[in-house]
């Protein structure tokens, strides 16, 4: 398929590229477009914020679960992660290693397999965590090209996953590499989209940032890779300057890439989505939210959502449409005119309306629910019901984002009607196994609870 060019009178009508930037961790109010505190550098986010600022910026965008792989299996099918036996880990871990259970299963349609197979050239750089080879791995899942960590967290400069192992590939073959990683996913992409410029064919990348997950280490910090070799953790180590310095370098890195998209001239028709696979850890700005990762309050779920699309999206809009990860997947298969597979319907809604209207809406009811704590959550117009150790919560979010006037007492039909819905949901998706696996890197003894 050959792309056409964008001209001063007509926009590009054609399947669009697309780059779908995910961060690890990131807060809902860690970037400049949301609120953040500028740092002693000065603005932590500038590249993003420029891209908000030309597209649109979503403010109740959810991610699909509060903890990294969850969200991933929904990201890659477009469908609630809980169908799938390797979700119900929270997240996989490198225990993992050698299971055939454990991971997205190949056979299993993805977003980038139904791209790849319509024409799209596919690339992951960055995080998989979806499963070890040789029964899983980005290759089997649709993507053509692969350069980063098979498992959840790594260091930054070793590329040495939790338990010591070696983990950068490239391909499916291990691949030493000197080089911080944060810079190293920015400057494959950048390759990639040079490559590109000289196809007819659009492309499809995916960018899974480490960062700013732990460890705390920024581009000057090589020395710091021995100290925390022992617990990638980092448990002693951190602070919100480093955190801020980890989340600029990525936001460098989103510019060198855009910067490639200009001068080949592909920007304008590139759509680039933006967001965090769950809400902030232990140095992120959640405001105005309550709560982070591994928690279904408002701060582990709600994250940063921005979309920019010259050829398709005007500049400067915010829209309140309530989304989610799967979501997003959905609307890109369709914006590239991809059908879903018969077999494997979508629970994703596609946002493609949306995104040629900011300001239009439809009601989208989201559904969460969690091993850890026996946690449940239910999102519909502005109302929250949620369940944590066996208290439940009813929340006006429109009126109470932190989550902190209790309704269940007041408007006891309303919490009623919500719990009987998110039942019957919960009924279509298969139980959480009884050998599911929670995975806690800290506790209350190693810091004071949130």
């Amino acid at each position: 398929m050959v792309r056409s060019t964008l001209n001063e009178n007509q926009k590009i009508m054609t399947r669009p590229n697309i780059i779908f930037i995910v961060a690890d961790d990131l807060g809902y109010a860690d970037l400049g477009c949301y609120g953040a505190r500028q740092a002693t550098f000065g603005q932590v986010s500038p590249m993003i914020d420029s891209l908000a600022k030309n597209g649109v910026v979503f403010t109740q965008g959810y991610a699909n679960s509060p903890v990294c792989s969850p969200t991933r299996f929904a990201l890659m099918t477009a469908r609630y992660q809980y169908r799938l036996r390797g979700a119900a880990e929270e997240p996989i871990n490198s225990k993992s290693k050698g299971s055939t259970t454990l991971g997205l299963p190949p056979k299993h349609p993805t977003m980038p397999s139904l791209l790849m197979q319509s024409g799209y050239r596919t690339a992951l750089f960055g995080k998989w965590h979806l499963g070890y080879p040789p029964a899983f791995g980005p290759l089997q899942s649709g993507y053509e090209t692969f350069m980063g960590p098979m498992s959840g967290g790594v260091d930054y400069f070793t590329h040495c996953s939790n338990n010591g192992t070696h983990d950068l590939y490239l391909n499916e073959e291990e691949k030493h590499q000197e080089g911080y990683l944060t810079d190293l996913i920015s400057k494959y992409t950048v390759d990639f989209v040079n490559e590109m410029a000289q196809s007819s064919a659009p492309f499809f990348v995916s960018m899974h940032y480490t960062a700013p997950h732990w460890p705390w280490e920024t581009r000057d910090d090589e020395a710091l890779a021995q100290d925390v070799k022992k617990n990638l953790f980092h448990l002693h180590g951190g602070n919100i300057h480093t955190y801020q310095r980890m989340i600029h370098h990525m936001d460098e890195g989103i510019g060198w890439v855009v910067d490639a998209l200009k001068r080949s001239g592909q920007l304008d028709n590139t759509l680039i989505v933006f967001t965090s696979d769950n809400g902030g850890e232990r140095f992120s700005d959640n405001w105005p939210l309550v709560g982070g990762k591994m928690d279904l309050t408002e701060g582990g779920i709600r994250v940063p959502w921005v979309a920019h699309w010259p050829a398709g999206i005007a500049a400067g809009k915010t829209s309140h449409q309530h989304c989610m990860t799967m979501d997003w997947s959905a609307t890109m298969l369709e914006l590239a005119g991809v059908a879903p597979h018969a077999d494997y319907p979508l629970d994703g809604v596609s946002l493609a309306d949306v995104l040629k209207q900011p300001e239009h809406s439809f009601d989208r009811p989201m559904f969460w629910r969690m091993n850890h704590r026996h946690q449940r959550a239910m999102r519909h117009q502005q109302w929250k019901y949620l369940r944590v150790d066996g208290n439940d919560y009813l929340f006006d979010i429109n009126a109470d984002a932190r989550e902190r006037a209790n309704l269940a007492q007041t408007l006891p039909d309303r919490l009623d009607q919500l719990r009987e819905q998110w039942e019957s949901w919960n009924k279509t998706m298969p139980a959480i196994p009884n050998d599911a696996t929670v995975s806690l890197g800290y506790s209350v003894k190693d810091m004071p609870q949130r």
